[in-house]
Order: C-alpha cells, then sequence, then structure tokens
C-alpha cells in the first residue's frame, strides 16, 4: 500500500546536526523507500507564535528549503512547500478547531513548556498550534508521520480530532485515516555539545551547543575540540558509560554519523583519551556534512531558484489538497 507521508521543519534559525540525524536524512530514505508519496513543509505558520521578524522569517523560510534540497529530498520526487502557500493549512484549522475542545490542548505538555508561567499571555496561536498541527496532516489525508518524543502528543491529538470528524460529519465512516507515527529504526537523540542531559537546539543560545548545517569545516572542529567531556577516557562499555552523558553523546553521533553502533564506537576508542575520538568525530562530520554546506551556498545565491521550487510544490500541494478542503467544507454544512 502506498504510503502518504508528512513532515516538516520551522524555519527558526538555522538546522543543525540533530534535524539531519533525527529528520532529514530519514526523510529522503523515506523518499527512496517503494512508493511513498512524501510531502515535506517549511511550516512558517508555525513559527510566528512567539513572535518573529518577517525579512527573517522570509530568509530562513529559503534557508530551511535549501536545506532540505541538500540533504537529499528532491523536489521532483517529494513535495517541498512552504505551509502558508497553502491556504488550505489555515482554513482547515479554523474548521477543525470548532471541534477540538480547549481542555485537551490545554494538557499539551509543549504548550506548558513554551508559556511557563506567562500562559496568561500567550498567544492564541501557541495555544492552538496542535490544530494547526492536525491540519497539516488531515489536509492530505497523510497516513504516516515521522515523529519525535515530543511531537507524539500533538499527533495522538490528530488522530482524535479525525476521529471526531469522521463520527460527527462522516457518518462513522473513515473519511480521514487516523495518521500513524513512523518509527524509522532507532531513533538519533544528539544532544547539546556543552550539556548532554539537553537536547541539541537550533534555537540554544550559545551557538557551540550545536553543529550547524552551515558550520564550515574549521569551525566544526572548533566546536568538537571544545565539546565537554568529563575527566575519564573514552567508555569501553554502557557500564562505564552510565552516568557520563556527554560521553555517551558524543559516541551516539559518531555511530549515527558512522552508521554503526554504539557498541561498535565504544570497542573502537574505549579506554583512549577524548581528544582522539574528537579528532574522528570531527573529520567524519566534515566529510558528511560538507557536500551539504557547499550545496546549501550554492541554492542560497540563487533565491529566485529556491523560490521556484517553493512555488512549484505549493502548487501541487494545492492540487492534491483542494479535494479534502472542498469535502469537509461540504459535509459541514457550508455552500459550494
Amino acid at each position: 500500500m502506498t504510503k502518504r507521508i508528512f513532515s516538516g521543519m520551522q524555519p527558526t534559525n538555522r538546522l543543525q546536526l540533530g534535524n539531519y540525524l533525527g529528520a532529514l536524512r530519514n526523510w529522503v530514505k523515506l523518499q527512496d523507500e517503494g512508493d511513498n508519496q512524501c510531502l515535506y513543509g517549511v511550516m512558517d505558520l508555525h513559527a510566528i507564535t512567539n513572535g518573529h521578524d518577517p525579512k527573517a522569517l522570509t530568509e530562513a523560510t529559503r534557508e530551511t528549503a535549501a536545506a532540505y534540497i541538500a540533504a537529499g529530498v528532491d523536489p521532483k520526487r517529494s513535495y517541498i512547500m512552504a505551509q502558508s502557500s497553502v491556504s488550505g493549512h489555515a482554513e482547515l484549522t479554523w474548521l477543525l478547531s470548532s471541534m477540538t475542545q480547549m481542555g485537551k490542548l490545554e494538557r499539551m505538555t509543549q504548550f506548558k513548556d513554551k508559556a511557563g508561567k506567562n500562559a496568561e499571555r500567550a498567544s492564541l496561536g501557541l495555544f492552538a498550534y496542535p490544530v494547526l498541527m492536525a491540519a497539516d496532516i488531515l489536509l492530505y489525508k497523510a497516513t504516516h508521520v515521522p515523529v519525535g518524543e515530543d511531537q507524539k502528543q500533538h499527533l495522538e491529538l490528530s488522530r482524535d480530532v479525525a476521529s471526531v470528524f469522521n463520527e460527527k460529519y462522516a457518518g462513522g465512516k473513515e473519511y480521514f485515516p487516523m495518521p500513524e507515527p513512523y518509527i524509522m529504526g532507532t531513533a538519533t537523540r544528539v544532544m547539546s555539545l556543552r550539556d548532554g542531559t539537553q537536547k541539541m537546539s537550533k534555537s540554544a543560545e550559545s551557538d557551540m551547543t550545536r553543529i550547524n548545517l552551515t558550520d564550515d569545516a574549521d569551525m566544526i572542529a572548533k566546536k568538537f575540540k571544545k565539546a565537554k567531556t568529563d575527566q575519564g577516557n573514552v567508555p569501553a562499555s554502557d557500564k562505564e558509560g552510565e552516568g557520563r552523558p556527554e560521553a555517551m553523546n558524543l559516541i551516539g553521533i559518531y555511530a549515527a554519523l558512522s552508521d554503526t553502533t554504539s557498541e561498535q564506537v565504544m570497542a573502537e576508542f574505549g579506554g583512549q583519551q577524548f581528544s582522539a575520538l574528537k579528532t574522528a568525530l570531527s573529520d567524519l562530520a566534515v566529510a558528511q556534512l560538507s557536500p551539504i554546506t557547499t550545496r546549501m551556498s550554492e541554492l542560497m545565491s540563487d533565491k529566485a531558484e529556491i523560490d521556484n521550487i517553493l512555488k512549484a510544490g505549493a502548487d501541487k500541494a494545492r492540487e492534491l489538497a483542494a479535494p479534502t478542503l472542498d469535502d469537509v467544507y461540504k459535509m459541514m454544512g457550508f455552500l459550494r
């Protein structure tokens, strides 16, 4: 059966190694696997829920699309579009919001985390973020969604909203399929280079916490050299790595980049000083990321070409979404 896969990233700050290992690399595999139909959005509507700089958003949208393409997502085989270019995302959000209970949105942990103690001052957009995510998925009747641990709750809400719509407006028939989480082998969780207990983030204040996809070879080497470790040597086993998050993070990154296991990395470097692992890790990261960095630079030097790719992707996405949006309006009683 053909799988219709939807995923995307917000164009906020620069994409980093965690985005590549945790998502982009898997997107390319999904594109190349069987007869999957893949849609990858630059989620610019999601990016404005906490305020934004309009000029920065424009540039970040192009750069994020460039990263997709540079990493191997092929615009001829996959849909690449800016979320805002397909008005159905916003339209379906409003329709679905009428059947989404506020209590369920209040329980979303990501809203609590982002709003913090100022929940009353948070925007409606931040509060309703999961409804927009549900619309992103259901607009295309996606069957599978690659999700990280922090998005599973939102996908559950998408399934819940689909179920409510099916029961209320489709007579109990499955008009919207129940989107399934797509798990690809062992998830690569890349942590900060300065704190192994925190996820590597493109929005972290210090640039030294992450490897950006735009970093050159010298910067990558510098960041790994300064990456936090401890006084011991490289662990030779999981037992030796217990309570040493920074050490295990570097081992995990090396394993992911080399397509090996942490056990194999520890067998090779266990007992050695961290400088040996860091040097090898820098060389490996440069070899893997340099072609992406170079291709991104080429794409960003021709912004009209990126805009054309995004426009073509949006045109195809609108064509795919139009029948669904039309059906939903009619099933809910609107004259069309």
